[in-house]
This record gives structure tokens, C-alpha cells and sequence, in this order.
């Protein structure tokens, strides 16, 4: 197990998550599914408690913690893209598969978790200041899922 590890609570589908993580982002894989020994308040004995895994090279461990906490907006993966391709990839994987749109990129999983699907070409010209970024900053504010193109549109002006 990793030094600094992301421990993300589930009620009973972390299992389900990690294996859904592992097939859409490169570099992430399900590395140990672990079962709890004895009962417990969310579960019982040989039910799956914590599964060990990558999402983009970040180490995490799903917990089956039962339904007490629900993930919010306060956590979530920033996944950087390089073009509308893969921006419309992950977007499409993740909100087709259960989950919820959002606004200025950010969309949610089934499971409740937060994703921030960043084009590069967004965070560029943010990083650009002045009326560059503030043009792109107006265009991210009227999108849910990025458009590279408008992005670029309007940090051209």
C-alpha cells in the first residue's frame, strides 16, 4: 500500500467503482479486494470491506463503510485532457454510466463521487490572465461539459 493513500467511503459498491475507474482512466487498476473477517455495522463476515486501487496513477482504497457519509463537491479527481477527444471520452463514460452533469466541467459519478474532466487547453488560458483568461473564464462559466474550441475561440477573443 502506498505512504499517502485516498481512502473514498461507499455504502456497498466500491468493488463496482474501482472496477469502473479501472476501465475508463489509464494507468488505474484494481489491485487487492480485501473482505471483512467478522461482521460489522455496515456488513457482515465475507462481504467485500475495502478494495485497494489506481485511478490515473493515484492510489486509493474504496471503503465499504455502509451509507452513514455520502461523498460531496468538497473532494473530487481533476483529470487533465488534451483535446475534446478524450475531454468528451471521460465526460461521456462517466456521466452514461449513472452519473450527473454539472456545471464548468465537473460532473458526478454514480456513486456520488466528483470528477473535474479539465482540458488542458482550458487550464492554459486561465493561466494566461488578464482579458485572455478572463474571456475563457466567461465561456467555462455558460458550459457544463468543456468545449476545447470555445475555449480557444475565446481566449483568442
Amino acid at each position: 500500500m502506498a505512504k499517502n493513500t485516498i481512502c473514498l467511503w461507499f455504502d456497498k459498491e466500491a468493488e463496482a467503482a474501482a472496477r469502473f475507474y479501472a476501465e475508463v482512466f489509464p494507468d488505474s487498476a484494481v489491485t487487492a479486494v480485501r473482505r471483512a473477517p467478522s461482521d460489522y455495522p455496515a456488513g457482515k463476515a465475507g462481504d467485500v470491506l475495502t478494495v485497494e486501487f489506481t485511478v490515473a496513477g493515484v492510489a486509493c482504497l474504496g471503503l465499504n463503510g455502509g451509507s452513514t457519509f455520502k461523498p460531496s463537491e468538497a473532494f473530487s479527481f481533476q483529470i487533465a485532457t488534451d483535446d475534446q477527444e478524450e475531454t468528451d471520452r471521460y465526460w461521456n463514460a462517466i456521466v452514461g454510466h449513472g452519473g450527473q452533469e454539472n456545471a464548468c466541467g465537473w460532473c458526478r459519478d454514480r456513486w456520488g463521487i466528483s470528477w473535474q474532466i479539465t482540458p488542458r487547453a482550458l487550464t492554459g488560458a486561465l493561466a494566461a490572465g488578464g482579458e485572455e483568461a478572463r474571456r475563457a473564464f466567461e465561456a467555462m462559466m455558460t458550459m457544463k461539459k468543456i468545449d476545447v474550441a470555445a475555449i480557444e475561440a475565446a481566449r483568442r477573443g
